[in-house]
């Protein structure tokens, strides 16, 4: 069933009121139609279920890093643990292959589309979309630099790298607390976007089952906020970074969950944003199957 153009679907768990009233005042049309292509929509529902998988892969590492030590907790790491596995490789080409369609169909929504959206409402869907192009575009280039040579990197071990060439700029410290800046405000309009459910208007609810839609919604709720957390101390680590003048402060993903590890209660902390990975993944499963075309 599709929901009526000017009101968001009928079965929304978040109800009436507050956040629902706004997006029922902001939309214009069901939301349907950002697909380019029918095989465009195929393929990048497919790429969106693999980007579950990697941030599944990636709060599994990072709980296995919580209790033992060891491991790589970032999208690298992710990428390299699920190539290992039986059949890994032709599994990564699928989702790679539909990583590259998802990110096309964000990348086009970002350009043009929304339009059954007006004003701030559409500039933050045309934002939201192109950073998430972004995304798993960077995920599809990781699982393209393994398929290609055998190695996938390592996040922290890019970032020092960038941060060193930025540093040897004019200005290059500007440039590394401009990143910091970005990533916070990334950190933040993460957190804010599961405080506010937003991310449910992306979502046809009546596609999947009315057990299922609340559980999702909390899922969605808590992989934002959770990840938001992550995406902060990366932010830090790059601040600090760029205040020493020291690359070897800066770090991607897996060295900001492994600075969480070792603050006072830092496993008990890095266990509790593992599952906010943990839980986005499984609400990426469900975006899979319910996301709006």
């Amino acid at each position: 069933m599709t929901a009526a153009a000017g009101s968001p679907d009928s079965t929304d768990p978040r109800g009436s009121g507050g956040t629902a009233d706004r997006f029922r005042d902001s939309v214009q049309g069901d939301g349907e139609g950002e697909a380019p292509h029918r095989a465009v929509e195929l393929l990048g529902r497919v790429g969106l279920a693999g980007y579950g998988l990697v941030h599944l892969l990636i709060g599994v590492i990072a709980v296995q890093i919580a209790m033992r030590g060891g491991g790589q907790a970032d999208q690298q790491g992710a990428v390299a643990t699920l190539a290992a596995e039986p059949f890994g490789f032709v599994v990564l080409i699928v989702i790679v292959v539909g990583l590259v369609a998802f990110g096309i169909w964000q990348g086009l929504a970002a350009a043009t589309g929304f339009r059954w959206a007006t004003g701030w409402a559409r500039t933050q869907r045309r934002i939201a979309a192109g950073a998430t192009a972004v995304g798993v575009l960077f995920v599809a280039l990781v699982g393209v630099q393994l398929l290609v040579t055998g190695s996938s990197g390592s996040s922290s071990g890019g970032s020092q790298q960038t941060t060193a060439g930025l540093l040897a700029l004019p200005g290059g410290r500007f440039i590394v607390f401009g990143i910091a800046l970005v990533v916070l405000v990334i950190a933040g309009a993460t957190a804010w976007t599961g405080i506010r459910g937003s991310f449910a208007e992306d979502l046809a609810w009546s596609r999947l089952p009315s057990g299922l839609q609340q559980p999702v919604y909390w899922l969605g709720i808590a992989g934002h906020v959770l990840r938001a957390i992550a995406f902060a101390v990366m932010a830090v680590l790059f601040g600090v970074a760029a205040v020493r003048a020291d690359p070897g402060q800066a770090g991607g993903l897996d060295a900001a969950l492994k600075t969480l590890a070792a603050q006072p209660f830092g496993p008990w902390l890095l266990v509790l944003v593992a599952l906010g990975f943990v839980a986005y993944g499984l609400y990426c499963g469900a975006d899979a199957w319910a996301r709006r075309i």
